[in-house]
């Protein structure tokens, strides 16, 4: 059973808070304080209110709402701030950013280290660095560190023996250590510690070590590398230092809480920074059988991820196995980890606010399960091997009508739903004979994401071509080129509706009732209505100009005057002369009616 909207506003809180806004689709829309959640909220939905076009706007999405509850309306406006910093809804004054916190990991473990951004820390020796709030500033903290380091993004398995480097070397991103007369194994493992260290914050380090080096290099009359070496150190010198995946700040803690009720429980975490709540996570549990054990279970699990171990945490009772808890987390942390029950003051009165939002949860949220987007992006993302979900996917198709005006569409889907501000046209430059539909995708893949790696620009979770083992093929080609093989790439053919997947031998089958299949082909279907849109626009546009371009003393304006009078050719042939002469004069219209008589009927 799912609780209404409605049906929540009539049971909404006395109390100061924060409230959440969200869409139909799970994504909050806007973020608000109250000092009474229950005046505030309902405020929104009185019938006699006056009209306020984006507030309007904004009511009309409200689909379902999030509450967290404070003690106060100050800490509402504190942690409204936070929220918002965090989710970057819409419809609150400043930009986007994604939902999930990203983390940089740098490969350590691998001959030649790459760094990327993923969604989940694992246990695979190698270096994390984060979690980023916001998110953009994990991609901005990647780009810079790619820039200062050369540390490559690519998965190519590398021997140092490829014969000239890709497009990454060229725009300075990559120290290129496949051709080792370029870069020597030795050089770009140094540079790799450079980056770990950058990552882990200790940016002095990294400072003086490049110091020593571009000293060393400047008295070998190794003047270009002193100068990047320098230039590396004045990065450095400017730049504040990144989030680190360890810290040392004493006002460090976080806060855990657990509502159960039968075999349901809601947890909530509170992570507290500097004395603030800077974020708040809430996980739903099912098939309790017991209360003994199920919080440390949950910390257990929580920190397990590979999340960063603050140096508290606060609980409200004691835990039965604390002990051992407390060692385990210790050791993760690689210091000392305070597991505490807070007796009086304020550290009590902020762990009373985590219980009452665990209440909160299980009553809001247990009966409102994450959207069925969510679980099937997770579901694709388990299919195709991806380290995260595809949030953002990318989607290419080529239009063409017997090899005339061959033109490509790219449409983008974030979070299973279209973003047609980032829809984009191509008109296939490169063919020089019969249309060849491998060609036009190589074409028009490599024109995107050649231009994407120049802007510096974040590349998809997911690309996602129309067409079979020859458009991948194809597409496969143009990324290898951009030095981008490492780029998760599919695609779907039509008929069999079988998913091909870069670097497996069979195609993923799946039923045709699949919510994974039928997003997919949403998206694909989505594609190839703007490529044929596209395409009939180009040849109409052709088809249109060149006719009304062989009536004498017909120019440009006179054309567009008819188009825009009649719609299409068609619409002028059926048009009076009277009709032709308000558009465009006696003279014109008498002109254009014997052209028409002259070419006979469409």
């Amino acid at each position: 059973m799912t609780v209404s909207l409605r049906e929540k506003l009539e049971h909404l809180p006395l109390r100061p808070g924060v409230y959440l806004f969200k869409d139909a689709a799970g994504t909050i829309v806007y973020v608000g304080k109250a000092r009474v959640l229950r005046d505030r909220v309902r405020s929104y939905f009185q019938a006699g209110r006056p009209l306020e076009p984006r507030r309007d706007a904004l009511v009309a999405e409200i689909a379902d709402l999030d509450l967290v509850v404070t003690d106060t309306e100050a800490e509402a406006l504190a942690l409204e701030n936070n929220f918002i910093k965090r989710h970057r809804p819409r419809y609150n004054v400043l930009l986007r950013d994604d939902k999930n916190h990203p983390w940089l990991k740098l490969t350590l473990g691998e001959p030649y280290p790459r760094l990327h951004v993923v969604r989940r820390v694992g246990e695979d020796g190698a270096v994390y660095g984060g979690p980023y709030i916001p998110a953009h500033l994990g991609r901005k903290t990647a780009t810079l560190a790619r820039r200062l380091f050369g540390i490559r993004s690519c998965r190519e398995e590398l021997n140092g023996r490829r014969p000239r480097p890709c497009l990454q070397y060229q725009i300075k991103r990559c120290l290129a250590p496949c051709v080792a007369e370029i870069c020597s194994p030795e050089r770009y493992r140094a540079a790799a510690r450079d980056a770990a260290a950058f990552l882990e914050g200790r940016t002095d380090d990294v400072a003086t070590r490049l110091r020593t080096e571009m000293a060393r290099a400047a008295e070998l009359e190794h003047f270009e590398h002193a100068a990047t070496l320098r230039d590396q150190v004045h990065a450095l010198e400017r730049l504040e230092a990144p989030q680190k995946i360890t810290t040392t700040e004493l006002e460090e803690r976080d806060l855990f809480a657990v509502h159960r009720e039968g075999e349901r429980a809601a947890l909530q975490v509170f992570a507290v920074r500097d004395g603030r709540v800077v974020a708040r996570e809430g996980y739903l549990l099912d098939k309790v059988t017991e209360d003994e054990g199920l919080l440390e279970t949950a910390i257990a699990q929580y920190y397990g991820s590979g999340r960063h171990v603050p140096r508290e945490l606060l609980v409200a009772e004691a835990l039965p196995g604390a002990e051992a808890l407390q060692q385990w987390l210790s050791v993760r942390r690689g210091t000392q980890v305070r597991l505490r029950v807070p007796q009086r003051g304020e550290k009590v009165r902020l762990l009373e606010l985590v219980q009452r939002n665990a209440k909160l949860a299980f009553d809001l949220e247990w009966k409102h399960p994450r959207q069925q987007s969510e679980e099937i992006l997770r579901s694709l993302r388990d299919l195709l091997d991806l380290e995260t979900e595809p949030r953002r996917i990318e989607c290419f198709d080529i239009s063409n009508l017997q090899g005339s005006d061959v033109v490509a569409s790219m449409v983008c889907f974030e979070d299973g739903a279209p973003k047609k501000s980032d829809y984009r046209k191509f008109k296939v430059r490169g063919l020089t004979g019969l249309p060849d539909d491998f060609a036009s995708m190589r074409e028009v893949v490599g024109r995107r994401y050649k231009r994407l790696l120049e802007e510096g620009r974040e590349l998809p979770d997911l690309v996602l071509i129309d067409g079979g083992k020859g458009q991948l093929g194809a597409a496969l080609d143009a990324l290898a080129e951009l030095g981008l093989g490492d780029q998760p790439v599919a695609s779907l053919a039509k008929r069999e509706e079988l998913i091909y997947v870069a670097g497996r031998d069979e195609p993923v089958v799946l039923p045709y009732d699949s919510p994974v299949l039928q997003l997919v082909q949403r998206v694909r279907d989505e594609a190839h209505r703007f490529a044929v849109g596209f395409h009939r626009q180009r040849r109409d546009k052709r088809t249109l100009v060149s006719e009304l371009d062989a009536i004498p003393g017909i120019g440009p304006a006179t054309r567009r005057k008819l188009l825009s009078r009649f719609g299409s050719v068609r619409g002028v042939r059926g048009a009076s002369e009277a009709e032709l002469a308000l558009a465009v004069g006696p003279a014109v219209a008498r002109r254009v009616l014997a052209h028409m008589k002259k070419e006979g009927p469409a």
